[in-house]
C-alpha cells in the first residue's frame, strides 16, 4: 500500500468514527433529600469536572473524603437497586441519577454525598434534570467516541431477556410483563435515548412495586425510607397513590429509566437499539458487561 493510500484509508476511516464532545456543569448545584432504603437523610452536590474526570462519588461523611470514579467493575450489588464501591465506601441507589447524566451526556463530574445513599426524592429522575438545568452545561474540548455496534449482543435468564442490535442511533424498546396484576398487565414503550424526550417522556417516571413487595421489605428493615410520596404502590390491582400515575404506562418508562442509568456504568457513548423483556438491575448489569466487552474486542482504545 502506498503512502497516499494509506492516508486515503485513514481519512476514510476518520469519517466512519462518530465523535462527540464532552460535558461537564457550569456550576455547582446541590440538594437534600432521603435514601429509600437506609432512610438517611444526605446532602448532594454536583459539581464541575475537568476533562477526563468521568463520573466521580465523593463522600464527605467518612474521614478524608475518599472518592472513586464509577465503572462497571465497581458494581457491588443490584438488590432492587444498583451499588456501587470499592473497598473504603460504597454508594446505593445512583441508576436515577445515572440516568439523567447520561441523558444529558455529562461525562465529567464530581457526585458529593453525605451519606451511604442517592437520595430518592420522588422516586424519579425530576429533581436530578431540575439540578443540572440548573447548574447548566460547558462543551469541553475532549472528544469522546460514539461507538457503533456492529452485530447484535444478546442475554437472557429465566423470563428476562436483553438484545442488541445495529442501529443509527441509541433506543430503548422494552416490554413490561405483570401477569398476576392487572393493573400493570403488559406494557410496551420505545424510544430514542435523548436529552429532550428525557425530559418530556421518561424523568418523571417513579419507582413502582406491589403492596405485597413493599410490605414484605418495610417488614425486613430493608426499606426505611420508602412512602407514597417517593414511589407507586399497586394494591388489589389498583395505584394506591391519591395523584394517580403521570403516565398510564409510567411503570415501562420507569423501567427504561433505570436501564439508562445502568448502561451508563459502561463509560461510553454508543448507538444501538437495545430490545428488553422483564429485565431489571441485576440483568441490566449483565448485559452492560457482555456490551462492554463486545465493544472493547472490536476498540483497542477501550
Amino acid at each position: 500500500m502506498s503512502f497516499s493510500d494509506k492516508t486515503a484509508l485513514d481519512f476514510a476511516l476518520c469519517l466512519e468514527r462518530k465523535i462527540r464532545m464532552a460535558h461537564t456543569l457550569q456550576k455547582k448545584v446541590t440538594a437534600k433529600g432521603k435514601g429509600l432504603f437506609t432512610g438517611m437523610e444526605a446532602e448532594i452536590n454536583l459539581l464541575p469536572a475537568p476533562e477526563g474526570t468521568g463520573v466521580v462519588f465523593q463522600r464527605l461523611d467518612l474521614q478524608d473524603s475518599p472518592r472513586f470514579r464509577v465503572d462497571l467493575s465497581l458494581v457491588q450489588g443490584t438488590p432492587r437497586c444498583t451499588i456501587v464501591g470499592n473497598k473504603v465506601f460504597s454508594v446505593q441507589t445512583i441508576e436515577h441519577l445515572m440516568a439523567a447524566l447520561a441523558a444529558y451526556q455529562v461525562d465529567n463530574v464530581i457526585i458529593q454525598l453525605s451519606g451511604p445513599e442517592v437520595p430518592i426524592f420522588d422516586g424519579s429522575s425530576l429533581v436530578f434534570i431540575q439540578m443540572l438545568d440548573e447548574a447548566g452545561l460547558v462543551v469541553q474540548s475532549e472528544e469522546k467516541l460514539i461507538h457503533q455496534l456492529k452485530s447484535p449482543v444478546y442475554c437472557s435468564k429465566n423470563d428476562a431477556m436483553l438484545i442488541a442490535i445495529p442501529s443509527e442511533e441509541f433506543r430503548i424498546s422494552y416490554t413490561l410483563h405483570y401477569p398476576n396484576d392487572s393493573c400493570i398487565g403488559t406494557q410496551f414503550y420505545s424510544t430514542p435515548v435523548r436529552k429532550d424526550l428525557f425530559k418530556q417522556n421518561i424523568a418523571s417516571c417513579r419507582t413502582f412495586s406491589v403492596y405485597e413487595e413493599v410490605s414484605a421489605l418495610i417488614e425486613k428493615g430493608l426499606l426505611k425510607g420508602g412512602s407514597l410520596e417517593n414511589a407507586i404502590v399497586i394494591k388489589n390491582n389498583q395505584v394506591m397513590n391519591s395523584d394517580g400515575l403521570r403516565f398510564p404506562d409510567e411503570m415501562v418508562r420507569h423501567k427504561i429509566l433505570d436501564m439508562i442509568g445502568d448502561l451508563y456504568l459502561m463509560g461510553i457513548s454508543f448507538s444501538a437499539h437495545i430490545i428488553a423483556i422483564r429485565s431489571g438491575h441485576c440483568m441490566n448489569n449483565v448485559f452492560a458487561n457482555a456490551l462492554f466487552k463486545h465493544f472493547k474486542e472490536g476498540d483497542l482504545s477501550l
